[in-house]
């Protein structure tokens, strides 16, 4: 007999079952594999995930005809052995969900998102079995998240987390790279065949995420109001943030800024921690993960977005989701002076000397004060997300290599799917 759960999504119109693997985050808070099921169930696919769970999330859910296999999160600690130790255990649960999804319905491509690298066997596994396509989608450089987040230690590991990266590389059927630089690290440094990598920026969902009505009582009194949002772990920067809040209130003694912090990570309680040995209470708001009408007020309300990533190996080649959904929202941005950084932002964003908590407290007053300039950014920010860094202007690209991977066709119309066969006597679903 089949598992209690959710009502089940009709078949795939076209034929195609893909699953979609994530570590890092739960499905749909992950907004990039979020916004790539959707693109996958509009061309008739069918699309399952497995991913952790979130705070309350069921262990199966249909969402928007997407099924959710979800696990319990690694409940051990950081560091470097908890890290492995996370990853074997995510390797397990994942596998064994990946069972349960097929015996769903067989899958045509599984798509492995990381960090960590660490799928690639399954990927191998299903394709030699049943050959099932596997596609890698490419959202950070393990290696160098390693030696950001673990300066100056033993190279062993990183060396390790290069093999895993090239194995997970070399195995796909399909690579799908965020941006220019990641496609060029998968070439030159993998080796990878420049037509086996597309790249599929993260780009805003213009129509979603846009400006609303501001709400006054959100500046909690002040002036001004400046906003992060996004994941809080060490490599993050939100540190930054805090210092430069207690540069700008108590050595210079501006007190028409209020700072709202949204979002949640390895770092969070350090960083409240932070914030009130500091003496900011007042002055910096951490709201935690909330819900997305909460976040759209918030952004709605701001006159600037904050991306605080430091620069390192990893944040100057990596392309930073926060930035572009506050240029949806028509904020000018404050950043450290980063590669990657630079390509989303231009001149929507004002760029710091990197890692100087003085230089990027003076940006942002400099920008605070300059009324005309936050309204030529905005303009800006908002006209590059709609001419240039959209989800629409990504999807069709990353829609056509599904395409053309699963049925060897150029682009076009999905070929209709075969009727389904009658299912097997005693047969079940899980």
């Amino acid at each position: 007999m089949s598992e209690p759960g959710p009502a089940e999504p009709a078949a795939s119109p076209a034929g195609a079952h893909v699953l979609i693997i994530v570590q890092n985050l739960p499905v749909p808070f992950d907004r990039r594999v979020w916004l790539e099921c959707q693109a996958l169930r509009a061309e008739g696919l069918a699309v399952s995930v497995v991913c952790p769970k979130g705070p309350g999330d069921p262990d199966r859910d249909v969402v928007d005809g997407v099924r959710l296999y979800k696990y319990r999160p690694y409940p051990g600690g950081a560091g470097k052995v908890g890290f492995l130790l996370e990853y074997v255990y995510s390797f397990v649960a994942t596998a064994w969900l990946v069972a349960k999804a097929w015996r769903q319905e067989p899958i045509t491509v599984v798509q492995a998102c990381n960090p960590p690298d660490i799928f690639w066997p399954i990927g191998l596994f299903l394709r030699a079995w049943r050959g099932t396509k596997f596609v890698f989608d490419h959202h950070d450089l393990c290696p160098e998240l390693y030696e950001s987040r673990f300066p100056g230690s033993p190279r062993l590991p990183y060396w390790g987390l290069r093999l895993l990266e090239w194995c997970t590389h070399r195995s796909a059927d399909l690579l799908i790279s965020t941006n220019e630089s990641y496609r060029r690290i998968a070439v030159e440094r993998s080796g990878v065949d420049p037509a086996d990598v597309v790249v599929v920026r993260t780009g805003p969902d213009a129509d979603r995420l846009r400006p609303g009505d501001p709400e006054p009582s959100l500046r909690r009194g002040r002036t001004f109001l400046v906003a992060y949002l996004g994941v809080m772990g060490p490599q993050d920067g939100v540190d930054i943030v805090v210092r430069a809040a207690d540069t700008i209130v108590h050595e210079w003694g501006r007190k028409d800024i209020a700072f709202t912090l949204i979002g949640s990570g390895d770092c969070f309680k350090d960083l409240v921690a932070l914030r009130d040995a500091l003496g900011l209470e007042d002055a910096v708001e951490f709201t935690g993960r909330i819900p997305d009408g909460q976040v759209h007020r918030i952004l709605s309300t701001a006159d600037v977005g904050l991306s605080p990533d430091p620069k390192n190996p990893l944040n100057d080649l990596s392309t930073m989701n926060k930035t572009m959904e506050y240029m949806a929202f028509g904020l000018p941005v404050v950043a450290f002076d980063l590669h990657e950084t630079r390509v989303s932002g231009g001149e929507a964003a004002v760029y710091a000397d990197p890692d100087s908590v003085e230089d990027y407290a003076r940006a942002l007053v400099g920008l605070l004060d300059d009324e005309d300039r936050r309204a030529t950014m905005a303009g800006v920010a908002r006209a590059r997300v709609e001419s240039q860094l959209a989800w629409s202007f990504q999807r069709q690209r990353y829609v056509d290599a599904y395409r053309t991977l699963v049925t060897g066709a150029p682009p076009g119309p999905w070929p209709a799917a075969p009727s389904p066969a009658a299912p097997a006597p005693g047969a079940d679903g899980a």
